[in-house]
């Protein structure tokens, strides 16, 4: 997004915010009436088709359409919010664009902490079609441990339990990395929303030989926080410096002359900053290698993004081949928080052109030049997973084809074609208040790259249950190795 016009707009907002989000005679996880939550879901289709960018980009209207009509003939009864935002997120998810979910309200949110509810008794890694144990909340269940493969939950095999919970989360185009990530970070939660639960468990697992056992675990019932007093909690004080090394922290190993960088935003941490001292850092060390680990990195600011690329490309750049909106105006903007900055945003930075739609030539046309002070010019890694997604996939995207950059890890969750990233109000919808984010621009970062698909790494490595169970990082361990064989080879050249 431009931030020259950032000051009017953060003063737009606190005069647009005007969509109502609370209800006081809210009850946690409240029920819907059919009639509501058909609305809902209707409203929420007349919004996109006025405004979303890339609507049809992957699902043609026809089929998106056919979606729509089985979601509404599928909601006959009351539902609870949870259920609610099921069958929302099932019909988003067929417009395969990970800028465009379902979130709950901001009053179930609110309250959820305080609600305990029975929970699936694994924490499970999931990526393609496996599933494996990180950690069991019921400590008597031993015979699960981490590492340990799962080839069934009640019956219906891993894969079949995947598939479906897939369907209720969206991405870029057709890869499934994310959602696997998704699911990995809270799987108790997405199969209790998705699958139910059961007051016991018949898990299928493979043994030590690799043989397939089974063995009946219990629902885990989180227990009751039993402090009376919000002053009787014990308060861990987390320092500015702490809360940064958490976004973003750099390590030098002069022994292996190499420089790692964890990056897990491009939103916080005081970024411009960091990356200055960073490089000057690496520089003055006269580091030949710099690993970006960019695993935990959803996005963030595109100018924070083009900003870190400044340091690595030796070639100008430009965003993308195209970033347009299909319209200035915002016909529903009753039903979308803050519209008016966004809409203040677009008189300026928006120019119809000759296919109809509101292109954003700053973008378009401007190239970055490569920064002259502390540039690197070694070897550069960059480490990625499903978790890469937006503004971290359009950083690695401008170094891509660059000879001295190898990726490493799994299939990006960002599209490599493109995303619909610039800009992202929030819809609210009137009866439930479920949160949609609705993307305004479409970002075509390549137009002769193929649509569907993240960044596939030049190296590809995904977990393994060994790994799991070790805790070992298989994709640091590698780029190790690479390092050491290049130092083994290039010291044979001068021998």
């Amino acid at each position: 997004m431009n931030l020259k016009l950032g000051s009017i707009i953060f003063v737009c907002i606190t005069i647009s915010s005007c969509v109502a989000t609370k209800n006081q005679n809210y009850t946690f996880n409240n029920k819907y009436s059919a009639d509501q939550v058909q609305q809902d879901l209707t409203l929420l289709k007349s919004i996109l088709e006025a405004n979303h960018p890339s609507l049809y980009w992957y699902t043609s209207k026809d089929s998106l359409d056919y979606y729509f009509k089985e979601t509404i003939e599928s909601i006959k009864d009351s539902l609870t919010e949870i259920e609610a935002k099921n069958k929302l997120s099932f019909w988003v998810s067929k417009i395969n664009c990970g800028h465009t979910s379902v979130k709950f309200s901001k009053q179930f949110l609110a309250l959820a902490e305080k609600h305990k509810y029975p929970q699936f008794p694994l924490s499970i890694k999931t990526w393609k079609d496996s599933m494996v144990v990180l950690g069991r909340y019921n400590i008597e269940d031993s015979m699960l441990k981490r590492g340990t493969i799962i080839t069934s939950i009640n019956n219906t095999s891993s894969k079949d339990i995947l598939q479906k919970m897939f369907n209720y989360i969206s991405t870029d185009g057709y890869s499934n990395n994310l959602k696997s990530q998704v699911i990995s970070n809270n799987f108790p939660a997405w199969y209790r929303n998705i699958m139910g639960l059961d007051s016991a468990f018949r898990i299928g697992y493979l043994d030590s030989l690799q043989q397939e056992k089974f063995i009946s675990i219990k629902v885990y019932q989180p227990k009751k926080d039993s402090s009376k007093k919000k002053e009787e909690k014990e308060v861990v004080k987390v320092s500015r410096a702490e809360k940064q090394a958490r976004i973003r922290s750099l390590q030098i190993d002069s022994s292996n002359n190499n420089a790692y960088i964890r990056l897990s935003t491009f939103s916080k941490g005081n970024l411009g900053t960091f990356f200055r001292r960073s490089f000057r850092t690496i520089k003055q060390n006269n580091i030949q290698n710099v690993v970006i680990d960019l695993r935990e990195n959803g996005g963030g600011s595109v100018e924070k993004s083009i900003l870190l690329s400044k340091y690595l490309v030796k070639q100008p750049f430009k965003v993308g081949d195209t970033i347009a909106a299909k319209s200035k105006k915002f016909e529903y903007g009753r039903y979308i928080q803050g519209w008016l900055p966004y809409w203040f945003y677009m008189q300026f930075a928006a120019k119809k052109m000759s296919d109809g739609l509101y292109h954003n030539r700053r973008f378009e046309t401007h190239f970055y030049q490569p920064k002259s002070s502390n540039h690197f010019d070694g070897q550069i890694y960059l480490v990625q997973d499903g978790f890469t997604f937006s503004a971290s996939t359009m950083f690695i995207s401008s170094l891509y084809q660059q000879k001295n950059v190898t990726t490493v890890g799994e299939e990006t969750g960002g599209g490599f074609y493109g995303n619909s990233a610039m800009l992202i109000p929030t819809i609210v919808l009137p009866n439930t208040k479920l949160k949609v984010s609705l993307p305004i621009y479409k970002l075509v970062m390549d137009k002769n790259r193929p649509k569907g698909k993240g960044i596939m790494p030049d190296v590809e490595i995904y977990p393994n249950s060994k790994s799991i169970k070790k805790g070992l990082d298989l994709k640091l361990d590698s780029i190790n190795k690479m390092i050491i064989e290049a130092k083994i080879s290039e010291n044979k050249k001068w021998n």
